[in-house]
């Protein structure tokens, strides 16, 4: 069960990665303000998210004490 919530936490992180390398490229090209909005919300819900799936993982895994 912990394995799947590591997975899913570095799976959400990688597209935190993503939709974040894509808010800076549209910047960089000068795009529409609206888009860079609409990533910049994305990208603050997944990071909330990745938080989130964070502190489960920890709890599931007693946060790395010895059993």
């Amino acid at each position: 069960m912990s394995s799947f919530f590591t997975g899913l936490t570095l799976f959400v992180m990688g597209l935190v990665a993503i939709v974040l390398l894509r808010g800076l490229l549209n910047m960089m090209r000068g795009g529409s303000a609206s888009k860079s909005n609409k990533l910049m919300q994305a990208r603050v819900l997944l990071q909330a998210i990745a938080i989130v799936l964070i502190m489960v993982t920890l709890w599931v895994t007693g946060g790395g004490r010895p059993t």
